[in-house]
């Protein structure tokens, strides 16, 4: 999904490029399922990461490079992604795709910028909360937007939590960095166990 909130179609992969989508064992599952994106071929460099070889090792496994995107193929070739594998959520066993969610919060009235993480949660594993920031002017509730995602997508998909911030952080292009999102409820939970 674009910064702006619109979800990208499904797309044929690039030529001279071979795409499967794998499981966490790097099996290749069936057409139509979500897995990792893995790419082969002349679509992206051969030569890694320059130094840095932990990381090759990680991302080139078996003559494929491995995305980090969770993605599926359907049965005319199309590839369609999902999400960051590193941004799904785990809640009660059941997938989130943070990108499905955010995509649904676009299309409130009042939301202008939306990122939704996975925060860690005793019970589920862990637990989507929303930042939200709001148009100018509007105002909103927590139970208003959850309520709003839980009437477009099944219910268990809809944030726990909802954060209402003034900005969300971006990199120089405007993508949202969910990364820093992370380090700061780490560093919150960090300091609420050493009180």
């Amino acid at each position: 999904m674009s910064a702006s909130g619109r979800k990208t179609p499904p797309a044929p992969p690039l030529s001279n490029c071979l795409i499967k989508i794998v499981d966490d064992n790097d099996n290749e599952v069936p057409v139509g399922q979500i897995g990792e994106i893995v790419l082969k071929g002349d679509c992206f460099s051969i030569h890694g990461y320059l130094n840095r070889p932990d990381v090759n090792a990680e991302v080139y496994r078996n003559g494929w490079f491995h995305s980090g995107d969770i993605g599926s193929v359907d049965e005319h070739g199309y590839l369609a992604v999902a999400d960051r594998k590193q941004d799904l959520i785990i809640t009660g066993g059941q997938n989130i795709y943070p990108a499905e969610v955010e995509e649904v919060l676009y299309t409130h009235d009042k939301v202008r910028m939306a990122a939704v993480i996975g925060i860690p949660d005793a019970d589920k594993g862990e637990l989507a909360k929303a930042y939200i920031v709001l148009k100018e002017g509007q105002e909103a509730t927590e139970k208003e937007i959850i309520d709003y995602v839980r009437s477009r997508i099944a219910k268990f998909k809809a944030p726990r939590l909802v954060d209402f911030v003034k900005s969300l952080p971006q990199g120089p292009t405007g993508k949202l960095l969910k990364r820093k999102l992370r380090e700061m409820v780490k560093k919150q939970q960090d300091a609420q166990r050493t009180c």
